[in-house]
């Protein structure tokens, strides 16, 4: 017998972007995300924020409440804790980096959105999207994005030339912890996205 979790949802008529973009997408889970309407205070409790459960993939997550309060926590402590680190834009750079590198079309959106919104520097972060990790950024994007792939390409060949890098750029252990931290953190969530769902493009306005 097959029992709801099991079911594997399909989406004939998903619009699946076929290009990195900056523009606000949706996601399409493949399994059966929990009914908002059924959700509990455990569920709340791991959610952190009540506004998620509007997230089909955050409803999904929550059929394991507890293991998802941790990774909301791990992920609003490495991109929202102000107690000193990189810029808000930067450690969302990291973040795209790794998305782009990945192919998480659906996160890099995301983050590259929210690093042109802190940076003001959307011509560059559009430059990534289209060129890949290896677009020219200046000396200070360029040694973030790099840090970032090869955290996402092989951890073990992140070495101390990255650290290097970064230091000659102004960064402390604190923001190099954060571009560290941002990737790594990117590298499972792309991971957990590109094998539980599928991005979809808003549908125009009519």
């Amino acid at each position: 017998m097959t029992t709801e979790t099991e079911q594997t949802l399909r989406h004939p008529g998903n619009m699946h972007p076929t290009a990195f973009t900056q523009a606000q997408l949706e996601w399409l889970p493949w399994l059966p995300p929990l009914p908002e309407a059924e959700l509990t205070e455990r569920h709340f409790a791991g959610l952190v924020d009540a506004a998620r459960a509007k997230s089909p993939y955050f409803r999904l997550l929550a059929r394991d409440p507890d293991i998802l309060g941790a990774r909301t926590r791990t992920d609003k402590d490495i991109f929202y804790n102000p107690e000193a680190g990189l810029p808000r834009a930067e450690r969302e750079l990291s973040a795209a980096a790794a998305s782009r590198y990945n192919g998480c079309i659906y996160c890099a959106s995301v983050h590259a959105r929210f690093a042109s919104h802190f940076s003001h520097r959307t011509d560059d972060v559009q430059r990534l999207l289209d060129e890949g990790v290896k677009a020219e950024l200046g000396e200070r994007w360029n040694a973030i994005v790099e840090a970032s792939v090869a955290l996402s390409s092989t951890p073990s060949t992140f070495d101390g030339t990255h650290i290097d890098n970064l230091r000659a750029q102004g960064l402390d252990d604190l923001a190099i912890a954060d571009v560290v931290h941002g990737a790594a953190f990117f590298n499972w969530a792309n991971r957990l996205m590109l094998s539980l769902g599928e991005p979809q493009e808003n549908a125009p306005a009519s």
